[in-house]
């Protein structure tokens, strides 16, 4: 199973609403009663092949936070799928699928005997993720960990149900404090796991942004595809 995860935000609370456009050099000030609403962010654990999201809202996401979430979310995905297919009927390390040996993604056999491999994560290469126990904790519980790299974070898909579930919790919005920020986004993810949409590299959100890039540069539904002959 691959699952991707992430941490979005922080969102600030904007308690007092509207937009202005200022001359260039002179920033819009606020009054001295003006108190911030605070921030909230959302950790995220998102599985792509079917769109579930498991996520929480929270003041800050540290590793004190974010560790012991994790795991306990993995926990339950691991048991999950231990009901699903139990240890003892799964075949011999070598006789497994290419994708669900430990060799595979290591590079080489592991140095210690390790559960099955259940869970490929994917996720970022913050300081906090590389946390020797985080890390250890993984591997002994059959999860491996996979790294985005520096500037690709957005190989990630969880940043991608992030932007949608974010847009659709606060646009337009004008939170009085970070409480309020935290309860709507925790109620777009309800609302979104009633109905998720699975994610697949170079699936229909693909074509319908090309099919959207053709209409922008031709004009109308009648624009070539790039590379065809207008004689052909």
């Amino acid at each position: 199973m691959q699952l991707n995860e992430d941490e979005a935000g922080p969102y600030q609370a904007i308690p007092q609403p509207g937009a202005s456009w200022q001359p260039e050099g002179y920033p819009a000030t606020q009054p001295h009663e003006y108190e911030r609403g605070g921030t909230a962010k959302l950790l995220t654990l998102f599985r792509p092949s079917t769109g579930h999201v498991r996520a929480k809202g929270v003041i800050s996401a540290t590793n004190a936070v974010l560790h012991p979430w994790l795991q306990e979310q993995l926990s339950a995905v691991l048991t999950e799928i231990e009901k699903q297919q139990p240890a003892e009927t799964l075949p011999p390390e070598e006789e497994r699928p290419l994708y669900a040996r430990w060799e595979t993604w290591l590079g080489h056999p592991p140095g210690r005997t390790l559960p099955p491999l259940r869970i490929l994560l994917v996720l970022d290469n913050l300081a906090g993720h590389l946390s020797s126990d985080l890390v250890l904790w993984f591997f002994d519980h059959g999860v491996m960990p996979l790294y985005t790299p520096i500037g690709g974070s957005w190989l990630n898909m969880a940043e991608s149900v992030q932007r949608i579930l974010v847009r659709r919790a606060l646009s337009g919005q004008y939170p009085q404090n970070a409480q309020e920020v935290i309860d709507w986004l925790e109620q777009t993810v309800a609302g979104w796991n009633q109905t998720p949409t699975p994610f697949v590299w170079n699936g229909k959100r693909r074509r319908r942004r090309e099919r959207a890039y053709l209409r922008r540069l031709g004009g109308s539904a009648a624009a070539l595809a790039h590379g065809t002959s207008i004689a052909s």
